[in-house]
């Protein structure tokens, strides 16, 4: 499975303009570009909180993905916003524990200036999804 380009195939993270960057060993980077549609108030510059909580999600997850190399979805989150974030913006991301159940990674988001502007720390599930999960099935024909 080519990790990169199956989180660049996700309709979400394309709509908030999230690209996978690189996943493998643990580690995982991407970016998300600065839009309007992506402002927290129709004023002022500032990106919305939730759209910067998604780029750590994904790429906190694809990090886990690049060690089970199989479905991992969120299990928890949480994110301290450090500063605003008015620019576009990278996350790096790295496993800080992988278990047979569970795996914990930790996403960094620097903005153009590489200055922090979130940190958080992502539990992952690792393993009992078996073969049928709702992540991996083909679409309905009413899905299609």
């Amino acid at each position: 499975m080519d990790i990169v380009d199956a989180f660049n195939r996700i309709p979400f993270t394309s709509l908030l303009g999230i690209e996978l960057t690189e996943a493998e060993a643990g580690t995982a980077t991407g970016t998300m570009a600065f839009a309007e549609e992506l402002l927290s108030n129709p004023h002022g510059e500032v990106l919305h909180g939730g759209a910067t909580y998604v780029l750590a999600d994904t790429v906190g997850g694809a990090a886990v993905m690049s060690e089970s190399h199989d479905v991992s979805p969120t299990v928890d989150m949480r994110i301290d916003y450090l500063a605003p974030a008015t620019s576009d913006l990278h996350c790096e991301a790295e496993v800080v524990r992988y278990g047979n159940h569970l795996a914990m990674a930790r996403a960094d988001i620097y903005d153009a200036a590489d200055e922090l502007v979130a940190t958080a720390h992502g539990t992952y599930k690792t393993g009992g999804q078996g073969e049928e999960t709702p992540w991996s099935g083909e679409p309905d024909s009413a899905g299609d």
